[in-house]
């Protein structure tokens, strides 16, 4: 019988070992946050692999498996007080310490990363001349799209991180129907399984990559080398329809001229 059971438990674990990485990625249910130097909470979260995109969703959503690696994430969006704290000035037009910091560019979101990224004694991901991220640097910069949706997703598959109607947005994210016509103070809604905040609205978040209609698959896809459009994630306050709010739901705009209130983003940081 020892033997029986020993033979018992080698199964198990080796059965474990083989179990695939997406299994992996929604095991944590929520990953502890971290304080960085400049004191901006950031949750470290696992690698994997999972099903990008949505079968019912808008024609450039098309399902497709991407892996990503393990990397750090703002567990909120970048307050006004943050960023004053790194640039020293506040372009929002709705003003408020807690807030998201909004009316921003895709390249005011950059020139932060690298500023964020002096102030904690890091090397700047940014070439600000060519405006080309180096992801061997460690600091900051914008999530890629894939980091984005797998950080929403929080090893869910459905529409939203909370399932797959919008019957419960209200309760995780400020669209139209409850911001009250503005964006509204970070961390007041319910995080999604890892814990991150205001992934559906409040904010659209810049992304790095530039739009295509067809995104990348593979491992760790940064998106194409040049562009005229930048991508954004997330839904916003102002929104009309909650299903832009969804996980996969892809949005572009005008790069570098857009910058208006519902423009806002977080940063991550490559795993060193």
């Amino acid at each position: 019988m020892l033997i029986v059971k020993q033979w018992h438990w080698i199964l198990v674990v080796a059965a474990a070992c083989m179990l695939p990485l997406s299994w992996a990625a929604a095991a944590p249910k929520e990953p502890k946050a971290s304080v960085s130097a400049s004191g901006v909470a950031m949750v470290l979260l696992p690698g994997g692999v999972f099903s990008m995109g949505d079968e019912n969703g808008e024609v450039d959503e098309v399902p497709h498996e991407v892996t990503v690696s393990p990397f750090y994430i703002d567990q909120c969006e970048v307050s006004q007080a943050e960023y004053v704290q790194v640039m020293g000035d506040n372009t929002s037009k709705f003003k408020g310490k807690g807030n998201p910091v909004e009316q921003i560019r895709w390249s005011d979101a950059v020139r932060y990363c690298n500023e964020r990224s002096r102030l904690e004694g890091l090397e700047p991901a940014y070439d600000l001349k060519k405006w080309t991220c180096r992801f061997e640097a460690n600091g900051y910069r914008l999530p890629t799209e894939a980091e984005w949706e797998y950080a929403a997703r929080a090893g869910t598959a459905s529409a939203f991180s909370f399932g797959a109607s919008d019957a419960k947005l209200k309760q995780h994210g400020w669209s139209k129907d409850n911001s009250g016509g503005k964006p509204r103070p970070v961390k007041q809604r319910r995080p999604n399984p890892w814990g991150l905040y205001d992934m559906h609205g409040n904010v659209w978040e810049w992304c790095l990559d530039w739009y295509q209609a067809t995104p990348e698959g593979g491992s760790d896809p940064d998106g194409p080398d040049s562009g005229s459009n930048r991508v954004c994630r997330g839904g916003a306050w102002n929104r009309t329809n909650a299903s832009e709010c969804r996980s996969a739901f892809r949005y572009k705009y005008a790069y570098p001229t857009a910058a208006f209130s519902h423009f806002g983003f977080r940063l991550v940081r490559t795993l060193p």
